[in-house]
């Protein structure tokens, strides 16, 4: 199992929908795809919070089921285990690899990894914005901009690990 470790602020918005889409998405995958798991956690999380009401209805809304999720913090254990870490924002990015320097060879942001150049991002900014304290549709826009960036992470991953 290759772990795919998400990670934003709090880990109630937007790593767990992130983990939620990404694992949604890879299930439904051939089997070469499926040996990629994902997980989350936050730089800031306190243990033990359930996602945001409006993270846990805009996946419902898409048939994901992010009712488990509890928040953690992020550890060296997930680090260590983690075979890439993608984060949702570049201060995110700054901090765990401060946190964590000898995991620099597997963190990136989330579009960093997934868009090879900014041209191919249509201007779009390189961080996932915070939707916290937000109304519905700002988590329901923020869910379909980590959506497209994780197409195009196994876009990826499938060219290397699936031979497709």
């Amino acid at each position: 199992m290759k772990k795919v470790l998400f990670v934003c602020t709090g880990n109630t918005c937007r790593s767990i929908m992130a983990e939620g889409l990404f694992n949604s998405v890879v299930a439904k995958e051939d089997e070469a795809m499926r040996q990629f798991k994902a997980y989350s956690a936050g730089i800031s999380a306190f243990d033990g919070a359930c996602a945001s009401d409006n993270a846990y209805s805009v996946l419902k809304s898409w048939g994901i089921d992010i009712s488990y999720h509890k928040s953690k913090r992020v550890t060296q254990q997930d680090v260590d285990s983690a075979f890439l870490i993608l984060t949702m924002t570049r201060e995110h990015k700054r901090a765990l690899l401060q946190l964590f320097p000898e995991a620099e060879d597997k963190v990136y942001t989330l579009k960093e990894f997934a868009y090879d150049d900014c041209e191919s991002m249509n201007n779009m900014s390189i961080d996932i914005t915070d939707p916290y304290g937000m109304n519905e549709e700002v988590y329901r826009k923020c869910a379909i901009e980590i959506r497209q960036a994780i197409y195009k992470v196994l876009e990826k991953l499938k060219l290397k690990y699936s031979g497709q």
